[in-house]
C-alpha cells in the first residue's frame, strides 16, 4: 500500500479531496479519517504535508459550498418529500433555523470540528438562507483551520509515534494508543456537550 502511495501521490491527494469534499457536501464519508491518514503518511515522507493541508482545505470549502447551495435551492423540498423524514424535519427545522439566525457563523465555523455538524451544517445554512458571503467567510476560516490543525497533529503525532516505537519498542506504542483513545473520548464528550447546548 505504502509503495503504491509513493508512486501515485497525486491519486492519494485526489482521493483525499473526494472524501473530504463529498463528506462536506452532506454525504457521510470518512473525510477526517482520510485527512488523519494522509497526515501520518506525510510524516513518513510518503506525501507532502503542505499539499495535504491545501487539498483538504480546498475540499472542505468547495464541498461545504456545494452542500450550502443544495440546501438553499432544494433542501427543504427534499426533506419534505418523504412523510417519515418530513415529520422529523418539521420538528427539527424551526429550531435549527433559530440557531442559524442567532449563531450561524459560529455554527458553521465550529461545525467543521464536530462530526455530525461537519456533514449537516452547510445544508442547514443553505436551508436557513444564511447570507452566502457570511457563510463563505466562516466556512473558509473553519475549513482552513480544521485542515491545518488536524493535518499537523496527525503529521507530528505520526512522526513521534514512529520514532517512539523505534526507540522504545511496543510499550511506547501502547502508551500512544492509550493517550490517543483518551483524547478521542474527551473530544467525543465535548462534542456531545456542545450538541446538547445547541438544543
Amino acid at each position: 500500500m505504502s509503495h503504491l502511495i509513493e508512486h501515485h501521490q497525486s491519486w492519494a491527494l485526489v482521493l483525499l479531496f473526494l472524501l473530504i469534499g463529498v463528506e462536506s457536501a452532506g454525504i457521510p464519508l470518512p473525510g477526517e479519517t482520510a485527512l488523519v491518514a494522509s497526515g501520518v503518511l506525510a510524516s513518513q515522507d510518503k506525501l507532502n504535508i503542505a499539499a495535504v493541508i491545501a487539498v483538504a482545505s480546498l475540499a472542505a470549502i468547495l464541498g461545504d459550498n456545494a452542500g450550502y447551495w443544495i440546501g438553499r435551492k432544494g433542501g427543504r423540498q427534499l426533506l419534505e418529500r418523504w412523510s417519515l423524514v418530513a415529520r422529523h424535519a418539521q420538528k427539527v427545522l424551526p429550531r435549527a433555523e433559530r440557531i442559524f439566525a442567532k449563531h450561524g457563523g459560529k455554527t458553521v465555523f465550529f461545525g467543521r470540528f464536530i462530526a455530525i455538524l461537519r456533514i449537516t451544517a452547510a445544508w442547514m445554512a443553505g436551508i436557513s438562507h444564511m447570507p452566502w458571503w457570511r457563510f463563505l467567510l466562516f466556512n473558509a476560516a473553519g475549513g482552513i483551520l480544521w485542515a491545518t490543525a488536524v493535518g499537523l497533529v496527525a503529521y507530528f503525532v505520526g512522526a513521534a509515534a514512529a520514532d517512539a516505537i523505534q526507540t522504545y519498542g511496543l510499550y511506547a506504542g501502547a502508551g500512544i494508543v492509550v493517550v490517543t483513545v483518551a483524547v478521542a473520548l474527551g473530544l467525543r464528550w465535548w462534542e456531545r456537550r456542545m450538541l446538547a447546548k445547541a438544543e
